[in-house]
């Protein structure tokens, strides 16, 4: 994707309905309000998704980035919570097992269910906001940086690229990827939802909103993990036991590696928390949980090719915002 290596970018991490916190946080980094479309001078700004879901002012966020990027002043990569949406919409293909793609299960009814309650009232938009996430590109590749929600992987990416060259998806791939093990169904969840690996010995863990699972998140750039602590990637931490316990060389074998000399990559997704800093010099993760009184987090980023600590601005949501 080519972009103007003359101008700068903001790069802004998951936002989950928190509307007037992205405002604040826009008007913080010189942007203003100009025919309707929040605007900067000399800059623009890149969103890494998961605009929906959660917060109290979806469709304010949908609204204001959707006009952003209408305008040509910002670009938006999709995220797994516009994917979902998607999914959730999307009749599953005929002897599927299962009426829609991502079934309304009781807790995918409770992930969606903040954005399907703003938008009871407003059916033809929530359909229009639908049809505008497919033109949301699964990855933005601008040369000396790269986005993409959750983990970059370029065996992946390749037949992506191949495929659509613009990086969007269809509805058929999203039908597709209702078939476990799928091409469309490995590659969505590995761009949008990340890594992860099962915890030895059928072990669980029970995440903060009450789902248990036997798998976790991982990094995908760590060089020499010797144990599962290592490269554990998620607020919610491992079992002690499991923590300890060494990985085998063909699981440190199988870790997807994002090396040290890539491009800038930019992800959102993992629910950090502290004080918004590089990953390392190449990766920085901007999702700060702004919805769970996080931060509302961005990248000034100019023509460095490797992050600054100082380049990262944010916002403190220190109480819930209010439904308008």
């Amino acid at each position: 994707m080519e972009l103007d290596p003359a101008r700068g970018y903001d790069l802004i991490g998951d936002i989950h309905g928190c509307g007037k916190t992205l405002e604040r946080l826009l008007s913080d980094m010189g942007y203003a309000k100009q025919d309707g479309v929040w605007r900067h001078p000399k800059r623009m700004a890149i969103f890494v998704g998961d605009l929906v879901d959660r917060g109290p002012r979806i469709r304010e966020t949908l609204h204001l980035v959707h006009d952003m990027v209408q305008a040509g002043q910002a670009l938006c990569a999709m995220g797994n919570h516009e994917m979902n949406a998607l999914a959730w919409n999307t009749l599953a293909p005929p002897g599927s097992g299962r009426q829609y793609v991502r079934e309304h299960s009781p807790r995918h009814t409770r992930l969606i269910k903040e954005t399907l309650e703003q938008f009871e009232a407003y059916p033809d938009e929530w359909q229009a906001f639908l049809d505008w996430f497919y033109e949301l590109p699964l990855f933005i590749d601008a040369g000396h940086f790269r986005v993409v929600h959750a983990c970059w992987d370029q065996s992946l990416i390749d037949p992506l690229r191949a495929q659509f060259p613009d990086a969007r998806i269809t509805e058929a791939f999203i039908q597709e990827s209702a078939e476990h093990g799928s091409f469309a169904d490995i590659a969505l969840d590995r761009l949008l939802r990340g890594t992860n690996m099962r915890l030895p010995d059928g072990m669980t863990l029970t995440s903060y909103d009450g789902f248990t699972r036997s798998s976790f998140r991982t990094k995908f750039w760590e060089e020499n993990p010797q144990t599962y602590g290592d490269i554990v990637f998620q607020p919610d931490a491992l079992p002690e036991l499991a923590a300890q316990m060494p990985l085998s060389e063909s699981q440190k074998t199988e870790l997807l590696k994002y090396p040290a000399d890539e491009p800038l990559l930019f992800v959102g997704h993992y629910w950090r928390s502290g004080k918004p800093t590089p990953i390392r010099s190449n990766l920085a993760c901007l999702d700060y949980s702004a919805v769970l009184n996080g931060k509302l987090v961005a990248y000034r980023l100019d023509q460095e090719t490797r992050l600054d600590a100082d380049k990262f601005v944010w916002v403190n949501v220190d109480r819930p915002e209010a439904r308008p």
